[in-house]
């Protein structure tokens, strides 16, 4: 399996990074943490920006820094893309001059990706003749992500990309990166600290804290870990992959069936066989020990306690099994004493609300 492994130390003044890590070769890997616990450093250590010592580097089975080896390569011979929080488009040039600059600086034999597929994956074929000042926030944005995929690289760094735009060229550009999260040939690390990023485009996390990686895993396993501090605040959840099963016209549903059962969502126009990605949770999940009244009730599931925490003098977060898939349920301490959970018991999870995220 195809991997990106890597470890690093960095001092820079009171900040210490101490980071080692794998993810996988493929995908998208949400580094993960709050301000200042060393996200951007960490990536530019594996652009090659910061030089740290005592460190290594492996993408895909290629070796791009090892110091008992005394191997570092320098940043432009990287083949990365690198994806800044501005822009930094030229504004001189157009759209289209701005997408073909790293293109044309590419050598023939590396080129994969090509400006045309590259334009139509992020809709910009209306404005290959405008210049960057005369774009919306996300337009830039857009341009810029194009611009770096132009170079094809064989790994693609995403540094808070969203951060600088309004919640309005937010919800623009979030359906181009759901696209490319799907259609993308090269794995991506993507910097953020907004929780509803990780969970519309990630496959993969690295939890980052005080400068080392304090999680690591599949998307939904990382979210349900109850020795992270995620877990336990007011967006702990999970997210699953569910496939659309097919549309209720007479009240408006779509069901959406995953490993757990099936879940009902307000219609969409989707069509049945498609993958959708949603949002549980834990703070709208209702545990009971009676059985559904009916068996296949959507947003009823039938579920197995794995592990119970208490996280405040009157609050529990307890982890499920749901067919394989981990679920999240944020209850009082009391109602854990009155229905008696215990692990390994029997439970039913009611899900009052789903997020859609795609």
């Amino acid at each position: 399996m195809s991997t990106i492994r890597g470890w690093f130390k960095l001092n820079l003044g009171d900040f210490h990074l101490d980071a080692e890590f794998e993810a996988p070769g493929r995908g998208v890997t949400s580094l993960f943490g709050p301000s200042g616990s060393g996200k951007t450093t960490l990536l530019r250590c594996i652009a090659g920006l910061e030089r740290a010592s005592n460190s290594y580097l492996e993408v895909n089975g290629e070796l791009w820094q090892d110091d008992l080896r005394s191997l570092f390569l320098p940043t432009h011979l990287r083949p990365i893309g690198y994806v800044f929080q501005e822009p930094g488009l030229f504004p001189h040039l157009t759209v289209r001059e701005n997408l073909e600059y790293g293109f044309k600086r590419t050598p023939i034999d590396r080129r994969r990706i090509m400006p045309e597929q590259t334009i139509d994956w992020l809709g910009l074929a209306s404005l290959l003749h405008r210049h960057p000042p005369s774009l919306s926030g996300g337009e830039r944005q857009r341009v810029a992500i194009g611009r770096a995929l132009l170079t094809s690289p064989r790994l693609l760094l995403m540094d808070e990309p969203l951060a600088a735009l309004d919640a309005a060229s937010k919800m623009e550009i979030f359906p181009y990166l759901e696209k490319l999260h799907v259609e993308m040939p090269m794995p991506v690390l993507y910097v953020t600290h907004s929780m509803d990023e990780v969970a519309r485009l990630a496959d993969h996390m690295l939890a980052i804290e005080g400068g080392r990686i304090v999680a690591a895993g599949p998307l939904s396993e990382t979210l349900t870990r109850l020795d992270w501090p995620l877990a336990r605040g007011d967006e702990a959840g999970t997210v699953v992959d569910a496939v659309v099963a097919g549309h209720d016209n007479q009240y408006h549903l779509t069901y959406l069936d995953f490993s757990g059962g099936r879940l009902a969502v307000p219609q969409r126009v989707t069509s049945t066989g498609a993958t959708v990605r949603v949002r549980l949770l834990a703070r709208e999940v209702i545990l009971s020990i009676e059985p559904p009244l009916e068996a296949g009730i959507p947003n009823i599931f039938i579920t197995n306690v794995v592990e119970i925490l208490d996280i405040s003098p009157a609050m529990t977060i307890v982890r499920l099994d749901a067919g394989g898939a981990p679920l999240l349920a944020r209850v009082l301490r009391k109602t854990v004493a009155e229905l008696g959970l215990q692990r390994g018991m029997w439970v039913s999870a009611q899900i009052k609300s789903v997020e859609l995220m795609s």
